[in-house]
């Protein structure tokens, strides 16, 4: 009886929980991609460090932006997701006059942000120093440093926690009800309120979730294997005269033997 209820369920309401599902996807993947530009944004900066050369108004800002954005990381870890929505929906509903939809991706990618900036930061201070070294004497700039040689690593490092993200949004998408998104927990109380069938509807919500995790999980661990794998990456440096006369001496002196 209880699998006959559930397979009558998706029959008759198969589009509904579809049409939770697409929405599900859509905040949590946005809302991971932009709490991800957010973090590297965030955490870039806490992690960076002035030059000994840096003047009182740089010194000045960099303190300024390190409180704010502790406050920031501090305000939306302390406080739960579902609060945030309904907060940041109804105070700026007047204001900007945007959809659940809207909002949610908006709550979902600054709260995913805040988590992100830390795990970043963690990232970057986790790179070698030598590397950073190594770059500034190869005559590399500190944009060349960073965006070559640090974020790479970084990300690399913390892509396991970046990933977690990912998944944790899967799942707490399911908050974001509160403002009135259709997503899958919001298709899913509608039609269990319709069907009373309770057990089997959020029975099915909760197969749905488990494979979508399940699905997110294999993906990232076969995307952190491709990272993790070694690159065999030749470095071109110029050669002065003197080198290519010396190449072409012994490659001359190769075809004599």
């Amino acid at each position: 009886m209880f699998f006959e209820n559930c397979a009558d369920i998706l029959n008759k309401y198969g589009s509904s929980l579809a049409l939770g599902l697409r929405t599900t996807l859509l905040v949590s993947l946005l809302g991971t991609a932009f709490g991800l530009i957010i973090g590297l944004i965030v955490g870039g900066f806490r992690a960076a460090k002035l030059d000994i050369s840096a003047g009182p108004a740089a010194v000045f800002f960099k303190k300024l932006f390190d409180v704010i954005a502790n406050i920031y990381i501090a305000v939306f870890r302390g406080t739960p997701m579902m609060v945030q929505a309904v907060f940041i929906y109804y105070a700026l509903l007047n204001v900007v006059h945007w959809t659940g939809l809207q909002a949610a991706i908006v709550v979902i990618s600054i709260n995913t942000g805040a988590y992100m900036s830390e795990i970043i930061r963690s990232g970057i201070q986790a790179v070698d120093p030598g590397q950073i070294e190594a770059a500034r004497s190869l005559g590399m700039s500190n944009s060349q440093t960073t965006f070559g040689v640090v974020l790479p690593q970084a990300i690399k490092n913390a892509f396991p926690a970046i990933g977690n993200e990912l998944i944790v949004n899967i799942k707490d998408s399911s908050v974001l009800m509160i403002i009135s998104i259709t997503e899958l927990m919001f298709q899913a109380k509608s039609i269990a309120g319709s069907t009373f069938h309770f057990t089997e509807t959020y029975f099915i919500e909760a197969m749905i979730y488990l494979a979508l995790t399940t699905i997110a999980t294999i993906a990232l661990n076969i995307i952190e294997k491709e990272m993790r794998k070694p690159r065999n990456t030749k470095i071109s440096l110029p050669m002065s005269d003197t080198d290519l006369k010396s190449i072409e001496f012994a490659e001359l002196k190769k075809g004599k033997n």
